[in-house]
């Protein structure tokens, strides 16, 4: 079961490596957030799109990942542009000023006679407020920063209130044109990819419902075969404010997991991704993808023939949306479950590191408490539902769940990437799970025997 956002996604990679080597048998994967989009992957024992050299967690493509969408970029450079320029005299004088005893103690030593360091001084001031600088120049730079800005927005209003939503936008018109900060069909586009390496379909190429199509096609080939595996992954429907449930499961416990209850409140909450869900595959990772309240919610359209009649929903992620998994996955016939989460909680004192001024860092603080939590929440609530719950997680994680490109360690003052995050779920995974528990041989946890070596070309030091 992966749980967590953003760069949660490359240490669910190194804990899906190290049970593919350990040849470890799971018969569900389940998911909510980043997590859905490895658990999506490993049900096609598609683990190694994750892990290789040139998968999804390697090279430069994730810290592309939810960037600043671009009417938020264009307002902030617009802003700073703006600022600069009307801050330029005042910004001219300092620097000349601080830097004018040093031209003159240069003058004094005799290494400028003349005093020509200290006149260019004199005369970059000049410069910055003569007359036609000062009363025309920065003004209509700073205007005409403040201007395009403004016919951007425009024009990203009219696009958005114009476009072919499947729902409308209301509100005021700054605020239809800037939207949600964060884009988070990056994130989309970036996994879609990944599900169809090496194969004739391409992301890019087909439409979200063909690709849906093609994926459940490819679950329902592989369930019961070695490799393959039940899928299961949670995302939230902000308009009816309960949670939207995915299931790809074998006959045996389709039937009862989706049989319908007396007040059919269960059959609008749960997708057979096997029946008439099979178009909403990738519109479930869309939304389990988009970071609520950070990037845009997704517009959901249900089938004509299902319980919404056809209507379009807003959906996104919710971080504490783990409890809700669990209680699915013993749904699903799970007895025991491995919860897989990135975030590290502090349990003793001394740890505290300096705030960091960034509102990703400041948002993903928040993300990341609130799944902490949740696990612990999750643990509690169905204790006595599994035979045996499993906990991988870090005891330390300097990289938070935006920190796609990188971070630097304020506790070991050094920097942290994707692919150290990648290493420390791979041991992780034989520390806290596989070493201590598939190796002591735990009662009634089914695993393989060792499968031949997994082709990886990503060392691990």
């Amino acid at each position: 079961m992966f749980t967590g956002t953003g760069t949660a996604g490359a240490y669910h990679a190194g804990v899906m490596k190290a049970l593919a080597e350990a040849g470890v048998k799971v018969d569900l994967v389940a998911g909510r957030g980043m997590g859905a989009a490895s658990a999506m992957l490993a049900a096609l024992d598609g683990g190694t799109r994750l892990w290789q050299a040139s998968g999804a967690w390697t090279g430069h493509r994730p810290s592309t990942l939810y960037r600043w969408r671009l009417p938020w970029q264009v307002v902030g450079w617009a802003l700073a542009i703006c600022f600069a320029v009307l801050a330029l005299p005042i910004l001219v004088q300092v620097v000349a000023a601080l830097l004018y005893p040093l031209a003159y103690i240069v003058q004094l030593t005799g290494l400028d006679a003349d005093g020509r360091l200290a006149s260019t001084f004199v005369g970059l001031i000049a410069a910055t407020f003569h007359h036609a600088v000062f009363t025309q120049v920065i003004p209509r730079a700073a205007v005409l920063s403040l201007l395009g800005a403004g016919l951007f927005l425009a024009g990203e209003y009219v696009i958005r209130r114009s476009g072919r939503a499947r729902r409308r936008i209301e509100g005021p018109p700054w605020w239809i044109a800037l939207g949600a900060p964060l884009d988070g069909r990056r994130a989309f586009k970036h996994f879609a990819q990944a599900l169809w390496a090496g194969t004739p379909a391409r992301a890019g190429t087909i439409d979200r419902r063909d690709l849906s199509r093609r994926y459940v096609e490819m679950i329902a080939d592989g369930l019961g075969q070695p490799g393959s595996a039940e899928l299961l992954y949670v995302v939230h429907d902000l308009d009816t404010r309960r949670d939207l449930v995915f299931a790809a499961l074998q006959d045996t416990w389709r039937r009862r997991f989706f049989a319908e209850d007396a007040t059919a409140a269960r059959a609008s909450e749960v997708i057979d991704l096997l029946g008439a869900g099979r178009d909403l595959a990738m519109d479930g990772l869309c939304a389990a993808l988009s970071v609520p309240l950070a990037a845009e919610p997704h517009p959901l359209t249900f089938p004509i023939e299902g319980p919404w009649r056809g209507e379009t929903h807003l959906t996104a992620d919710r971080p504490e949306a783990l409890v809700r998994l669990l209680e699915e996955v013993s749904a699903a016939g799970a007895e025991q479950v491995i919860i897989v989460n990135a975030a590290s909680p502090l349990e003793r004192p001394h740890g505290l590191t300096a705030r960091r001024a960034d509102p990703r860092a400041w948002l993903g603080q928040a993300i990341a408490g609130h799944e902490s939590a949740a696990v612990r929440d999750a643990s509690t609530a169905f204790f006595d539902r599994f035979t045996g719950v499993y906990h991988v997680h870090p005891v330390h994680n300097p990289l938070g769940p935006f920190d796609l490109g990188g971070t630097r360690d304020a506790r070991s003052d050094r920097p942290a990437l994707l692919g150290e995050l990648v290493r420390r779920g791979y041991d992780d995974a034989y520390a806290q799970f596989i070493e201590p528990v598939v190796g002591a041989g735990a009662d009634g946890l089914e695993h393989a025997a060792p499968a031949a070596p997994v082709v990886d070309d990503l060392p691990l030091t």
